[in-house]
């Protein structure tokens, strides 16, 4: 069954989950985290994820938000720099901002142009996902922006992969769902849709019942993958 549409996770697929950290380390007010940035950031995206399912599991919901910054209050802490409210001031703030990564519009652009629709599917709340789409301009190369806000659960729920027919339609197998979670690609694929992983830190793949159908190390590939899906 042909490819109709393209599914993409927001957060560590479209845009740099370590851009908000990477880029205050850059600035003079809080060079205290220059040589630690990376394993801040990488805390907080651990913990960050760890509460989405811990939340969903415990039937605890709260939005992205919340979550996101629980996730930094424990990183913060565990980097002993809890006591620090303008750094943990300017992560937040940036975290609205993240840059996209340098492949994201180019390979919208040329999905959209051999008419594939196009959206995302976030654990992110919808005004966090508006800020981040208009940050990097991709407004016009997004179909829809769908976020598990109107579920009322986290992903990797069933519920949260059913907003996707909701909204565009058509059979499972004609959606390329495309995540830099492994398994986040990975439940996809036991959903049914055709799934790609971005695997840039180049781990395992995730010991699930299900795996991704396509492994990547970056974006640049998936107008390819879909015309040949």
């Amino acid at each position: 069954m042909a490819i109709k549409t393209c599914i993409f996770d927001a957060y560590g697929t479209l845009f740099d989950v370590t851009a908000a950290a990477r880029q205050a380390a850059a600035e003079p007010a809080f060079a205290k985290i220059r040589d630690s940035w990376a394993s801040l950031a990488q805390n907080w995206r651990l913990k960050q994820l760890q509460y989405t399912w811990l939340r969903a599991v415990a039937g605890a919901h709260a939005d992205f938000w919340q979550v996101t910054r629980d996730g930094l209050d424990w990183a913060l802490e565990a980097a002993s720099l809890d006591g620090d409210e303008a750094l943990r001031q300017r992560l937040l703030d940036l975290y609205w901002e993240l840059a996209a990564y340098p492949e994201v519009p180019a390979m919208l652009r040329a999905l959209k142009d051999a008419g594939y629709q196009t959206g995302i599917l976030s654990n992110g709340s919808p005004e966090m996902l508006q800020g981040a789409v208009a940050s990097a301009e991709l407004e016009l190369l997004l179909d829809d922006v769908l976020s598990v806000e109107s579920v009322g659960i986290f992903k990797p729920a069933a519920a949260v992969y059913d907003l996707v027919g909701a909204r565009f339609g058509g059979r499972t197998s004609e959606v390329l769902f495309v995540s830099s979670n492994g398994w986040d690609a990975g439940c996809a694929t036991g959903y049914g849709f055709t799934t790609a992983w971005v695997n840039r830190a180049g781990e395992p793949v995730d010991r699930l019942p299900w795996r991704p159908d396509h492994l990547l190390s970056d974006l640049t590939s998936i107008p390819q993958i879909a015309a040949s899906a």
